[in-house]
């Protein structure tokens, strides 16, 4: 893993992992060079992003846009979620 995991992450993990949502395989801390993703889903090809408060700074707006632009560009849906939504209001994520 590139850090320790947030808790937005850990919590993210139980919903995702063991193919508990939509009997899908997701993947954490997927490499995709040059980048490693939170959570990625190769079936889907969906790369699902979780963003602190560090990601609501100009600098950061302008990393996560060149990212998704980059994977986008790869042919992967980006989704990007909150921490607080995540653990605040997972019903919504």
């Amino acid at each position: 893993m590139r850090h320790d995991a947030t808790d937005a992450e850990h919590l993210m993990w139980q919903i995702l992992r063991a193919q508990r949502f939509m009997n899908l395989k997701f993947r954490r801390q997927h490499v995709i060079e040059p980048y490693i993703v939170d959570f990625y889903c190769h079936e889907l090809s969906l790369v699902v992003e979780l963003d602190g408060g560090q990601h609501n700074t100009d600098v950061g707006v302008a990393c996560d846009n060149g990212r998704t632009q980059f994977l986008e560009a790869l042919g992967l849906k980006v989704i990007r979620y909150w921490n607080d939504d995540v653990l605040n209001r997972s019903e919504v994520v």
